[in-house]
C-alpha cells in the first residue's frame, strides 16, 4: 500500500501557488522533499497534516482519503521545525500529554529514544537548543506506533553525530514494509544519504520525483567544450553551466553520444542545474 498519494494537488495563496503536484510514497520507503526556502515544502506538509485543504486535487494517507482521511491520523507522526510543545514542559510533561492524545502511546519507548538521542529529562524545552528540540520531536513521533512519519526540516540544528543517529533510527523504522517517511529539507546532503526517493520542488512546481538510484543511472555530468555542447541534442540536456573554459552539462545518459565520458552526478548538483534551467 502507498503511504502517501497526492494527485494534481493545487493550493493557491495570494503570492504563491502549489501547482498540480502529484507524488507517491510507497510503503517501506523514505522520500526526501528537496527545495529552497519558499519552494512550497511547508505547504505540502500543512496539506498532509490537514492544517490546510487543497483547492484542487486529491490526497490519500495510508489508504484513507476525503472525509475518512482523519482515520489515518493516529498512525502518523509529525515533526515540524517548531515542535509545538509548551516551553516550560520537560520530558515527563510531554509523555503525559502524548499519552492522553494517542491510544498506542508507548512511554517506555519514548524515554528510551530520548535517552538514546541525548535529550535531558530534567531540562525545560525553553532551555533546549534547536537541535535538542528536534530530537525530542523525533522521539515523540516514533513513540505511538506510527506507520508514517512526516518530518519538516527535522535535521535543522543537528550536529553530524546526531544526524547519523537519526538516520540509523529512521532506517530501523522503515525495515517494516508498512512504515514510510517523508522528510523535507533544503540541506540536500542530508537527504542524499538517507532517502530511497527524491522529489524536487521549485516555486510550487514538482520538477522531478524519482527513485534515487535511478537518478544516478539516468543522468550524468559532462565536462565539454562549447563546440561539443552545441552538437548535443537539446532534449538530452537537463541543465548546463557555461563559462569561458567550456561547459558543465547534466545530460540523460541514454541520449549522450557514446564517445563522451560522463561523470557520476550528486543530487545537489542535479537539483541546482534543474532549478537554473527552470528559471530561464
Amino acid at each position: 500500500m502507498n503511504s502517501i498519494e497526492m494527485k494534481n494537488v493545487t493550493k493557491r495563496y495570494k503570492d504563491f501557488t502549489l501547482d498540480k503536484l502529484s507524488l507517491t510514497l510507497p510503503g517501506g520507503c523514505i522520500m526526501g522533499l528537496i527545495g529552497e526556502n519558499g519552494a512550497g515544502k511547508s505547504t505540502v506538509i500543512r496539506l498532509l497534516m490537514g492544517m490546510s485543504r487543497p483547492d484542487e486535487g486529491k490526497i490519500s494517507l495510508l489508504g484513507y482519503e476525503g472525509e475518512k482521511i482523519y482515520l489515518a491520523k493516529d498512525n502518523i507522526g509529525f515533526v515540524l521545525d517548531s515542535i509545538g510543545f509548551y516551553q516550560n514542559y520537560k520530558l515527563r510533561h510531554v509523555d503525559s500529554i502524548m499519552r492522553s492524545a494517542y491510544r498506542s502511546w508507548n512511554s517506555e519507548n519514548f524515554f528510551s529514544l530520548a535517552e538514546r538521542l541525548g535529550v535531558p529529562g530534567n531540562k525545560k524545552i525553553s532551555k533546549m537548543s534547536q537541535g535538542m528540540r528536534m530530537k525530542l520531536g523525533i522521539a515523540a513521533a516514533l513513540s505511538h506506533d506510527a506507520k508514517l512519519l512526516i518530518l519538516d526540516e527535522a535535521t535543522n540544528g543537528l550536529d553530524l553525530v546526531a544526524r547519523d543517529e537519526v538516520t540509523d533510527i529512521l532506517y530501523d523504522f522503515t525495515k517494516d514494509e508498512e512504515h514510510s517517511v517523508l522528510i523535507s529539507s533544503h540541506i540536500v546532503s542530508d537527504l542524499e544519504k538517507l532517502c530511497d526517493y527524491i522529489a524536487f520542488l521549485h516555486k510550487g512546481k514538482l520538477l522531478l520525483c524519482e527513485e534515487k538510484d535511478r537518478l544516478y543511472e539516468n543522468y550524468g555530468l559532462l565536462h565539454c567544450t562549447s563546440e561539443q555542447l552545441a552538437d548535443l541534442n537539446d532534449a538530452a540536456v537537463i541543465g548546463k553551466r557555461v563559462n569561458r573554459y567550456g561547459a558543465d552539462v547534466i545530460i540523460r545518459r541514454e541520449e549522450a553520444p557514446k564517445n563522451l565520458k560522463l561523470s557520476p552526478i550528486d543530487i545537489e548538483t542535479l537539483f541546482i542545474f534543474m532549478v537554473k534551467e527552470d528559471d530561464k
